[in-house]
């Protein structure tokens, strides 16, 4: 048989953190403890050590090195969730030396080593150069481009001026000079952002005069930051109009895959001013001539087609050209002479986009739909306006809205004046009829059944909501709204209760 194992004496540590230490660390914070206490706090301590030692040195053969570095100790400190030790880096390691000790201690004690402090000389210190600690990192916010433009902050990099612009600044100004010293009241200059020079006398304190006019425009100069489009974003513009226009059946399959990469494609912030004044100057080109042909009743229809898409692009952000996309769509919607075969679907695409736009940015601009309403209205009760323009203004009321119509048709008069005017001819115009009975219809409540009640002459009631009925819209409409007594009450604003 095996012989049993023998036992340490009582309190005996055999590791290589002995004990004493422990003891000399509690009495330096005046703790008293057992023997067994600091020979288990060894050995926890030994333990601890050995697992950081452990951690370190994988560090040290994933860095591939031989020599363990006090990186590694603080890694591994780290992965341990450990406080790490301040006062050690790798790149400025500490130099120890060891001591002698004296006199010779008995029992005899292991080496004893201390990192070596500098000695510094005050009098090398005071006549060195004193350097100025610089300020700690620190975060700010800053636009670093608004609408794809830089502004001029001093946080951002300047604007590189071409080579080309400083030459052509200096011709500008040496014109206006001149003519401010040779010709006053001349005009100086043609160019855009040229000084007006009406109203400034006689070559006399001619540089006085010019310095601060001369000293702004530098400045709005310097202000202006141009935008470069990729070749990318240039290219893609290219090929997208041209798939728009002409608008002949052949590119009927370019044109829908261009308004759908329009109306789906993020990244086109950059190209939207520009495609914004293409749509501007293809309906200013339109309507030019007084009797548009049926290419340019195309040629709008694409236009409102592409309005259409940039609203329903969510990655666009519309706002600040909105008053640049609404000249587009009231000159379509309130042009006197559009043509034939396309004046109703033109005014009807006009008003639905006109409809989304208002849906899309009333909230954020309230004044947006009085102001057009404003427009609509003047549009059609004004004295002299065409056929066209009135019905127009009508369909435009029903793309602003319920309230619009009421306002316009019934409270401001227009379905009087409309009436009184063309109802001596009411098949020649009956599309403006038809609009006016259209826009009544937004006023029609619902109801679950077809049939419809008229106005009963036998009552007084109904009789006197014929007669309001004939005051608000005229024999014309009052006579085709009179078959229904709840849309002739809903028109009026009575409840059916009263």
């Amino acid at each position: 048989m095996s012989k049993p194992k023998t036992r340490s004496p009582h309190g005996q540590h055999a590791g290589v953190y002995k004990p004493d230490a422990i003891k000399d660390v509690a009495e330096s914070l005046s703790i008293n403890i057992s023997d067994q206490v600091a020979s288990t706090l060894a050995s926890d301590v030994e333990y601890r050590i050995h697992q950081v030692i452990e951690e370190a040195a994988r560090f040290m053969r994933h860095g591939r090195r031989t020599t363990m570095s006090t990186a590694d100790i603080d890694q591994a400190l780290r992965v341990l969730n450990i406080e790490p030790l301040y006062g050690h880096s790798p790149y400025n390691p500490s130099t120890f030396r060891r001591t002698v000790n004296y006199p010779p201690a008995n029992p005899p004690v292991g080496p004893v080593y201390f990192v070596e402090d500098e000695e510094i000389d005050f009098d090398r210190v005071l006549r060195e150069e004193k350097i100025t600690v610089p300020k700690g990192v620190s975060w700010t916010a800053h636009w670093l481009a608004v609408e794809g433009v830089q502004p001029l902050i001093p946080e951002n990099p300047p604007a590189i001026p071409r080579p080309s612009d400083q030459p052509q600044t200096e011709s500008k100004l040496e014109q206006q000079l001149n003519g401010l010293s040779n010709a006053p009241g001349a005009n100086a200059a043609t160019a855009p952002g040229a000084v007006a020079t009406n109203g400034i006398a006689g070559s006399t304190g001619t540089s006085a005069a010019l310095a601060p006019v001369v000293k702004k425009q530098q400045q709005q100069q310097q202000q202006l930051v141009k935008q470069v489009l990729s070749r990318e974003l240039q290219l893609y513009y290219t090929r997208l109009t041209s798939s728009l226009l002409p608008p002949t059946a052949e590119n009927a399959v370019k044109r829908t895959a261009a308004l759908a990469s329009l109306r789906s494609d993020a990244g086109l912030q950059a190209l939207l001013p520009y495609l914004i004044r293409w749509v501007g100057e293809g309906v200013v080109g339109a309507l030019k001539e007084g009797v548009q042909s049926e290419s340019d009743g195309r040629i709008l229809e694409v236009m409102l087609d592409v309005i259409s898409a940039i609203l329903e692009n969510n990655t666009l952000f519309v706002e600040p050209y909105l008053h640049q996309v609404l000249p587009p769509i009231l000159s379509t919607l309130l042009h006197s002479s559009l043509p034939p075969s396309h004046s109703t679907q033109l005014r009807t695409s006009a008003s639905q986009t006109l409809s989304r736009l208002l849906t899309q940015h009333s909230t954020t601009y309230p004044s947006l739909s009085p102001r057009i309403m404003k427009t609509l209205l003047l549009a059609l009760i004004s004295s002299g306006k065409s056929r066209g323009t009135r019905e127009g203004a009508i369909r435009g009321l029903v793309g602003v809205g319920k309230e619009a119509v009421r306002k316009g048709l019934v409270e401001g008069g227009g379905a009087k004046v409309v009436g009184s005017e063309y109802e001596a001819d009411p098949v020649e115009n009956a599309t403006l009829i038809e609009a006016v009975m259209d826009a009544l219809q937004v006023l029609k409540p619902t109801t679950d059944t077809d049939m419809a009640d008229a106005l009963d002459t036998a009552k007084p009631a109904d009789v006197a909501v014929a007669e309001r009925l004939r005051e608000v819209l005229g024999d014309l409409f009052a006579g085709r709204v009179a078959g229904d007594a709840a849309w002739a009450r809903e028109v009026l604003g009575i409840s059916s209760a009263s």
